[in-house]
């Protein structure tokens, strides 16, 4: 596929397959074994622009409306969010030891020849098209560690939305660009034959790390392709001693940056996007040595206003807005920071028995970062009655590739040396589960969040809690010292032990999966990590 390399003139050079700073190329696709669709002649609109984006989506895409806000609205068609179950992975010589199969990994394998036959079969499809859209851009904002990205892709909107994901190159690096790093060869609107070997429905997302290459068969949810290169930063950048992270990140006026680590609904975006201090992102992060464009994803809107009723769940809940970094005014260009000074753990704990804020060791943190905890509450699904624990590794166990704890030891190295500090944080519940106690409040969180970036909560007096041993500050200021250590604020003692016991329970089981993968010498590290757990 000419799209992924150069074209051979017959005196036997090459010539780019389109020409840099023209927005639009014609060529004749050339595959390694000819097909009828190697015969005809296809578009390919180069890295256009957001206006230019809007103008196909409209022209060609049926169910795209510009809104009221002149924000870009569409659809992914019947697959509204991602498909982990159908996300692949080639398992071969290169990956067979170096990432995280079996038993808690989201890692399922497939061989070579599978994902050749899937490859082929979205090529096909492309080049069967009247025009593709090619994105040519950069992943990490670090200039010394950026990724070369080339997106491939049948939708103007798939386009726009990678355009805001990414980092976009000036026309002078668009020129030198040359052979990308990664490609992804998004044929989403295409389903992959369900008769072919590991397939189990008609989408599948493929990734190959040692072609360096990602193929998208029978989803059109845009998400696809920005978690899937997530997913490579994990295997690519741990390979550099860099530590790719699920995490929000903002600095202080005086260079002081914070991590948030957090699951959906704990607060990870509320508390990293602050007026007072810079944001260098909120969902995705490189921990270095050095250390008009909006698209609306499933959104419903008025046919005539055009305005957008953001409380509509029919098409689904799952609605997303993507735009570049640069709309939020207090975004710190080019978005990378100093060495963090706190690592913050958040937590939604509907048990209600986590401290507000707890100060972690070393250990604790590896330990609670490689559990990825927060809870759900009775009634976000169907058939839950109480609280319901989850846990998700690194919080991110959907994206990352090598096993869980080394992620945590990389963590744990990078903390050591430029002596961060690690925190819990619970912005769930007080004085009861959930339905009995009450949600901690915001007003709350924040004093808790300010006192952790100002250093005063280092200064604080701290006593240690029985079961998971956390160190927790007496008293903070502007906060009720009562529901500092949760048992005060409860009413029935035996029902918090109780339910105490029942989370540090839930903690032992989940860290069943991770406590034979041996680390550090004689496997000392692993048991350094499991004696941070809950002890009863």
């Amino acid at each position: 596929m000419k799209i992924m390399g150069d074209t051979k003139k017959a005196d036997g050079s090459t010539t780019p397959a389109y020409a840099h700073g023209q927005h639009q190329s014609i060529f004749s696709p050339a595959l390694g074994a000819v097909s009828d669709s190697s015969l005809k002649f296809t578009h390919v609109l180069y890295n256009l622009s957001p206006a230019e984006l809007y103008e196909q989506a409209i022209k060609y895409e049926k169910g795209s409306f510009i809104t009221s806000n002149g924000a870009l609205a569409t659809l992914s068609g019947a697959k509204t969010g991602r498909a982990p179950r159908d996300k692949r992975v080639v398992r071969d010589s290169t990956t067979e030891d170096e990432l995280w199969w079996g038993k808690g990994s989201p890692n399922i394998e497939m061989d070579e020849h599978t994902f050749m036959v899937n490859r082929e079969r979205a090529v096909d499809y492309l080049n069967s098209l009247e025009k593709v859209f090619v994105n040519d851009q950069f992943l990490n904002w670090d200039p010394e560690n950026r990724i070369k990205v080339r997106i491939v892709s049948a939708r103007a909107y798939h386009s726009l939305f990678m355009h805001n994901m990414c980092i976009r190159p000036t026309p002078e690096e668009l020129e030198s660009f040359g052979t990308p790093d990664f490609t992804i060869c998004n044929a989403g609107q295409f389903p992959c034959n369900r008769y072919t070997h590991y397939m189990t429905s008609s989408t599948s997302v493929d990734l190959n790390l040692s072609r360096r290459e990602m193929v998208i068969l029978g989803t059109q949810y845009a998400g696809e392709m920005k978690k899937g290169l997530f997913s490579v930063m994990h295997y690519l950048m741990p390979k550099r001693r860099i530590l790719s992270l699920h995490s929000g990140c903002n600095m202080g006026k005086d260079g002081d940056v914070a991590l948030f680590f957090g699951l959906s609904g704990t607060g990870k975006t509320t508390l990293s996007t602050d007026h007072n201090r810079y944001l260098i992102g909120d969902d995705e992060h490189c921990w270095t040595e050095t250390g008009f464009g909006t698209v609306l994803e499933n959104v419903v809107f008025d046919e005539h206003t055009r305005e957008v009723d953001y409380s509509d769940k029919s098409v689904t809940e799952n609605t997303r807005a993507a735009y570049p970094i640069e709309f939020i005014p207090n975004a710190k260009i080019p978005c990378v920071g100093p060495h963090p000074k706190n690592v913050i753990l958040l937590a939604c704990d509907a048990f209600g028995v986590l401290p507000p804020v707890s100060k972690l060791n070393l250990a604790q943190t590896m330990y609670h970062f490689i559990s990825g905890y927060t809870a759900l509450v009775a009634g976000t699904e169907d058939g839950i009655k109480e609280p319901t624990a989850t846990f998700s590794a690194c919080f991110g166990a959907a994206f990352i590739m090598l096993h869980p704890t080394k992620y945590a030891a990389m963590l744990a190295e990078k903390m050591k040396r430029q002596g961060a500090t690690g925190w819990l944080v619970n912005t769930g519940w007080s004085g009861g589960s959930y339905g009995v106690g009450n949600r901690i409040k915001l007003a709350y969180t924040r004093k808790i969040i300010d006192a952790i970036h100002s250093g005063s909560l280092l200064e604080a007096n701290y006593k240690k809690t029985d079961i998971f041993g956390f160190e927790i500050p007496t008293e903070i200021e502007g906060i009720p010292s009562e529901i500092l250590d949760p048992v005060n604020s409860w009413s029935d003692k035996n029902a918090h032990k109780e339910t105490l016991l029942k989370l540090g329970g839930l903690f032992k089981k989940n860290f069943e999966t991770f406590a034979n993968h041996k680390i550090g010498v004689d496997g000392k590290l692993t048991e350094e990590i499991l004696s941070a757990g809950p002890i009863f």
